[in-house]
């Protein structure tokens, strides 16, 4: 009874530190996704298919180097590569098609790692463009998230710390010296074209969740142990809850371009709805 107790305990741990590891980057995965999903439904209504196209062109490459980036990591052989959408036919903006060894199980972590890889390098490149061509709001944002969100735990406070944060960011960003700036209104357009596009696909949740379980395998395994050599590892459960805020942090800014995009896209498609659809009399 008391092994059987021991292996729950050592399951629910596990799943709680994957949780705390992986569960904000699957809700963002998904929140980006359904986003994604409904502003080329309206841009393209708006503009056709090609103004959608429009926005892979600089969004499909930063995809696809996120996949090539982690496929490097963890040594998958890259087999072929299309970075930009010249061939929409197969219904793939874009792809990476890798090969691993799969009595690796550093490799088949690894899977997870590559399928999430949009999310991570995108999210980097919007704070690099932040930093490199409005780098008074970068300071802003960066300032703010420092002196807002410290907690540990995803409580409201947290959430409270973050909407301060992001407040702040947009301020800075929407002011009448950057409206005159020509490197605000390219960042304003890189921005909008990477966060509408770092969206996991249905083959990147696939390859995301087969590592996944590896990991949490190899997780429990890790925990066994350390149970058995009485290793505490209570202390590492809880730096996470810092790893997270911070991710969440920076998570939120790509949720925030990708947003406006969506509302732009939806406004302009609901106003050549509205007038399409009117006789016109002379």
């Amino acid at each position: 009874m008391d092994i059987l107790m021991t292996i729950l305990e050592l399951l629910m741990t596990t799943f709680i530190q994957l949780l705390l590891l992986v569960g904000v980057i699957i809700i963002v995965g998904f929140l980006l996704g359904w986003i994604q999903h409904k502003s080329r439904m309206y841009v393209t209504g708006l503009f056709g298919e090609k103004g959608f196209l429009l926005t892979a062109w600089i969004g499909t490459p930063i995809h696809e180097l996120g996949h090539v980036l982690m496929c490097i990591l963890f040594r998958h052989r890259i087999v072929s590569v299309q970075w930009f959408p010249t061939h929409t036919k197969n219904g793939y903006l874009g792809y990476v098609q890798h090969a691993y060894n799969p009595e690796s199980l550093y490799q088949r972590i690894g899977k997870f790692f590559i399928g999430i890889a949009p999310m991570l390098i995108g999210v980097a490149a919007l704070i690099g463009l932040m930093y490199g061509l409005v780098p008074h709001s970068y300071e802003v944002f960066i300032t703010s998230v420092q002196a807002n969100v410290q907690g540990e735990q995803l409580d409201r406070i947290f959430f409270e710390s973050l909407f301060v944060s992001i407040v702040a960011l947009i301020k800075s960003l929407f002011t009448w010296s950057n409206f005159l700036s020509p490197a605000f209104w390219l960042f304003l357009f890189l921005s909008t074209c990477i966060s509408t596009h770092i969206a996991l696909s249905t083959e990147d949740m696939r390859g995301a969740f087969s590592g996944l379980v590896t990991m949490f395998v190899a997780l429990f395994c890790v925990n066994a142990g350390a149970e058995l050599f009485q290793v505490d590892v209570a202390n590492i459960t809880s730096r996470l809850g810092t790893y997270n805020a911070y991710l969440v942090s920076f998570s939120s800014v790509a949720l925030m371009f990708a947003s406006m995009t969506l509302t732009l896209s939806f406004l302009g498609y609901q106003i050549k709805r509205k007038y399409s659809n009117k006789d016109l009399f002379i």
